[in-house]
């Protein structure tokens, strides 16, 4: 009688845990958590992907993104030798700046297919709307979660995307790019800025006034001046955390220069911008980093210094992720 108690104490034991496994496996996978917080690499942030193959080397990618709460857009462009299942690739990100109605305006008036062409990489170019400063807004999406979590595993999953990667952006987009790899250790190894804004601190670095320009609110974002998290998205007080990763900044001083056409006028903007630059390539060799800088003077906040900048970094860039020519 007490074998027969005991077998059935053991049965009931294991169907139980049978039970409480298949439960579990019928359960949301999401449960319990955020877009701000993802699951592990088998989680099912990306699950809806639409693929529009403008050519079999140039992909527009429109994501359902929980992160966002929305759909976004990203444009891929890949390697020559690209093929399903090759890899693992190199990545080099590239960030657009404020402002701009077109999501890749790198590709659409930067040239970024043209002067990525000969590089063995692939290059993402992510929405990040007219003015997501790269960032997840303490009340709106969630950019830096889109780019850094959802975007990355759809090129993992779906490219044979690696993970040596570089950063470069534009004017908002440099912001971005010193960002991302100051605040994600051992993401990024190299990372470039044109124009960018890095010091928010310095006259609020024009953040509030772009916000302004599209009812948006810098409480929204970062919080209140004086909120830790304006300095925890700032370049400028991320320098000793970039120590390690390769450095380019470029900017114009705002007067008309070699690539403006005639009559232009002076560009206060990227004045201030320059005094922003100059601030942060002085913190990061105060910090112990390295950073080459290309203060070229006479140029304006416009594309073809921008795409300039681009041609000039590249080199660096895409050495440093291994993606030589």
């Amino acid at each position: 009688m007490n074998r027969t108690a005991t077998r059935l104490g053991i049965l009931l034991a294991a169907g139980a845990a049978v039970v409480a496994v298949l439960l579990a496996l019928l359960m949301p996978f999401s449960s319990g958590q955020t877009p701000r917080d993802p699951g592990g690499p088998g989680d099912d942030l990306t699950r809806n992907v639409q693929v529009n193959r403008l050519s079999e080397r140039d992909h527009v990618l429109t994501v359902d993104s929980p992160a966002l709460g929305h759909e976004g857009m990203v444009r891929v462009l890949l390697p020559r030798d690209w093929r399903p299942g090759s890899g693992p690739w190199p990545v080099l990100y590239l960030l657009n700046g404020c402002c701009h109605a077109e999501y890749d305006a790198w590709a659409t008036q930067g040239e970024a297919a043209r002067l990525t062409s000969p590089y063995p990489a692939i290059v993402v170019i992510p929405e990040v709307g007219e003015v997501g400063f790269y960032s997840d807004w303490r009340d709106g999406p969630g950019w830096e979660t889109f780019h850094l979590t959802e975007v990355r595993r759809i090129l993992e999953r779906d490219y044979g995307a690696g993970d040596r990667r570089a950063v470069a952006g534009l004017s908002m987009g440099g912001l971005g790019a010193m960002s991302y790899a100051a605040r994600h250790p051992g993401m990024f190894q190299a990372a470039a800025s044109f124009s960018g804004v890095l010091n928010t601190l310095d006259g609020n670095g024009g953040v509030d006034w772009l916000l302004g320009q599209y009812d948006e609110d810098s409480t929204d974002l970062w919080g209140p001046a004086g909120d830790p998290a304006w300095t925890a998205h700032n370049p400028a007080d991320l320098t000793g955390k970039l120590r390690g990763i390769r450095l380019f900044v470029s900017c114009g001083d705002g007067s008309p220069g070699p690539l403006d056409p005639a009559g232009a006028a002076q560009d206060r903007g990227e004045a201030s911008l320059l005094r922003q630059a100059e601030t942060f390539a002085d913190r990061v060799r105060v910090n112990g980093g390295q950073v080459v800088t290309d203060f070229y003077g006479p140029g304006t906040h416009s594309w073809p210094y921008w795409r300039r900048g681009l041609e000039r970094a590249l080199p660096m860039l895409m050495e440093s992720i291994g993606a030589r020519v």
